[in-house]
């Protein structure tokens, strides 16, 4: 899947949209893509001279991916999350870890696994691979928030 279709499934935008590209996608699991530029805007002033990925954009990667996998599934009618105004929302992080530095002009696969859903709080590991690699990986929980109501004066 490309970007306009991955724009159906979660409602980022760039410059925060962190996933270029749907490898392969389960009930249970699903495997992204994601190409890093050095005009990225979280790059720039980072270790100047030596760019490196922000390990919280390679953990927001991870929650993407994992947004992405939940879209379709985790909505009681099925409809994808932007498509009704439901967002996902990151609840928690656990046990995260970077093994390796990512730069500008590194390509990643993202991995993330459902391993538990109760009620509306989803349980899931991601993890992001350099080169075959292991380079991040993290325990996370979300859940499916409702669509903000209107404010005053805007309609629905």
């Amino acid at each position: 899947m490309n970007t306009n279709e991955i724009e159906r499934f979660i409602p980022h935008r760039k410059p925060m949209l962190l996933v270029d590209e749907i490898l392969s996608r389960t009930e249970s699991e699903i495997v992204c893509r994601k190409t890093f530029h050095e005009d990225d805007f979280f790059v720039q002033g980072h270790f100047p001279g030596q760019p490196i990925v922000p390990g919280v954009i390679q953990c927001e990667c991870c929650l993407q991916a994992g947004a992405i996998l939940l879209s379709a599934d985790a909505m009681p009618s099925g409809e994808e999350t932007a498509a009704n105004g439901s967002v996902p929302v990151a609840t928690r992080m656990d046990s995260v870890k970077f093994k390796r530095m990512v730069r500008p002009g590194d390509t990643v696969e993202i991995h993330v696994t459902l391993n538990d859903q109760v009620s509306n709080a989803y349980f899931l590991t991601g993890k992001m691979l350099l080169n075959g690699k292991l380079a991040a990986r993290l325990d996370f929980a979300c859940s499916i928030a409702d669509p903000a109501p209107p404010t005053a004066g805007e309609s629905r």
